[in-house]
């Protein structure tokens, strides 16, 4: 009997049982000291950071706090402030308030309306460095924008989870907001300030919409708009087809 050698008879292994992936080990960056310390041995200090919170919500002001650090002192655990849980966020602004120097700056609603929420909070800002106790040499601020400072700047984007100090005013800023908004609550009843701190949820859309805008909402934010209009109407303009009724009898009644 012939075989035929094309034909391949012999059988492969078993394929081995592929091992599951493992997860990917995601590394999360703290903020550290590390920029201020390089200019503290230059001889650079004060160093500060600053940060705002509230530059989204619908209500409410912008609230910007700076941050000067003490070396020896620097609380450990320091995060950007929407990373940490409420209960954090108060223990380390209190550790804070305890070792470090700071200052609380306010841009109210009228100034956002006035100015736009960019220029408010980049006011609200500079007017926290100005008012710290001795003034910075340098200063770090989150973002992308440099501030109008006596003092050199540098903007830090994500700063809040990079830099020590900025993590700080973001705590600062954060906390202390809340708590003003908890006062809000209690000034304007029914619209959830305590709850939502003013940001744009469906509960607070839902207030604005039944009880139209209070004192505290920012007058050119799309739904605060949308509510106005419902609330107080706008009266229509009239025309040049429009009959004025009340000119008419007045001049009917001259005439008579």
């Amino acid at each position: 009997m012939i075989r035929d050698k094309s034909r391949n008879t012999s059988k492969k292994p078993p394929a081995k049982p592929t091992a599951p992936a493992k997860p990917e080990k995601r590394i999360v960056v703290r903020p550290s000291f590390r920029r201020e310390r390089a200019l503290i041995k230059r001889g650079v200090w004060p160093v500060a950071g600053c940060d705002e919170a509230g530059r989204g919500p619908l209500a409410g002001p912008v609230v910007a706090a700076a941050v000067v650090l003490d070396p020896a002192r620097v609380p450990k655990g320091l995060d950007d402030s929407k990373r940490l849980s409420a209960e954090r966020r108060e223990e380390l602004f209190e550790e804070i308030c305890a070792t470090a120097s700071f200052s609380v700056a306010v841009a109210s609603p009228a100034r956002i309306d006035r100015d736009n929420i960019l220029r408010a909070s980049l006011w609200a800002l500079a007017r926290a460095v100005h008012a710290l106790p001795e003034m910075p040499r340098h200063v770090f601020v989150d973002g992308r924008d440099k501030l109008a400072t006596l003092c050199d700047c540098d903007a830090v984007i994500g700063g809040d989870g990079i830099v020590a100090s900025i993590a700080a005013a973001s705590i600062i800023a954060k906390v202390t907001r809340d708590r003003l908004m908890c006062q809000l609550a209690l000034d304007c009843p029914g619209y959830g300030f305590e709850q939502h701190k003013g940001y744009g949820v469906p509960e607070h859309l839902e207030a604005l919409d039944r009880l139209g805008p209070s004192t505290h909402h920012r007058s050119f934010f799309a739904p605060v708009v949308a509510a106005r209009l419902k609330h107080l109407p706008r009266p229509a303009e009239p025309d040049l087809f429009t009959v004025d009724t009340e000119s008419e009898a007045a001049a009917a009644s001259e005439a008579a």
